[in-house]
């Protein structure tokens, strides 16, 4: 009876999309292998007794000024609520759209819809071929004793000015940072303060990889910073 319990207390919204949205299963090389609910696919019991993994992406949005967008997500959020991450953080769907192996369009076409979902930004404003991938990293992480993430996430970057109305169903807050201002932030998390968190794939992408592809935003060279071949197996 735990699990009813437990599950009678989540947001009517979160719940809808936990049981609606079907996630795109894949092995460790990114194979599709099937779907299955994002329920199913965030329960930790199911991730580790069915090794669920999934296809997730992280849109990086950066500004014309290169200051990136940064989200805290809703506080009724099953999964890391009121963690502070990147832009937008999702899935692609199992549906014909969102499975387009070319050119990687299935998960930017995903990321589009996600932006406008979430964030209230425009299709216009993130044209799809505008999307940038430069990586993939495959990570576990618990959110708490219930819930967490096992994904193969696309890394995706785009420079663009756009007009933003957040989806309080979907986020708490959201607000550009520059460099310094981000190095605080990791500060602030670190040291506990505030009681910020930051979500473990964005603490990952930003230790192993930011930074350095911060430099190619602001040169306008990141196509020389993509490697889609490597599947980066973070912890």
């Amino acid at each position: 009876m735990g699990t009813v319990v437990e599950d009678s207390t989540m947001d009517a919204v979160q719940k809808r999309l936990m049981f609606e949205d079907e996630c795109i299963l894949v092995d460790v090389n990114d194979n599709v292998v099937g779907h299955d609910s994002k329920y199913n696919c965030h329960l930790m019991e199911k991730i580790e007794s069915e090794n669920l993994l999934h296809r997730a992406f992280s849109v990086f949005l950066f500004n014309s000024k290169y200051d990136l967008l940064l989200q805290q997500r809703s506080g009724t959020k099953v999964t890391f609520p009121l963690v502070w991450t990147n832009t937008c953080c999702s899935h692609p769907l199992y549906r014909e759209s969102e499975l387009i192996k070319e050119k990687y369009l299935g998960v930017r076409n995903a990321a589009q819809r996600k932006l406008l979902d979430e964030l209230g930004i425009p299709p216009e404003d993130v044209p799809v071929d505008e999307f940038i991938p430069l990586g993939r990293i495959l990570y576990k992480a618990p959110s708490d004793g219930k819930w967490g993430e096992h994904e193969i996430d696309y890394l995706l970057f785009i420079v663009r000015d756009v007009k933003v109305n957040p989806n309080p169903d979907e986020v708490a807050d959201a607000k550009y940072v520059n460099r310094e201002q981000l190095k605080d932030i990791l500060r602030k998390a670190d040291a506990g303060e505030e009681g910020l968190k930051l979500s473990p794939w964005f603490r990952l992408v930003v230790d192993n990889f930011l930074f350095k592809w911060w430099d190619h935003v602001e040169k306008g060279t990141l196509q020389e910073a993509t490697d889609m071949k490597t599947i980066h197996k973070l912890t």
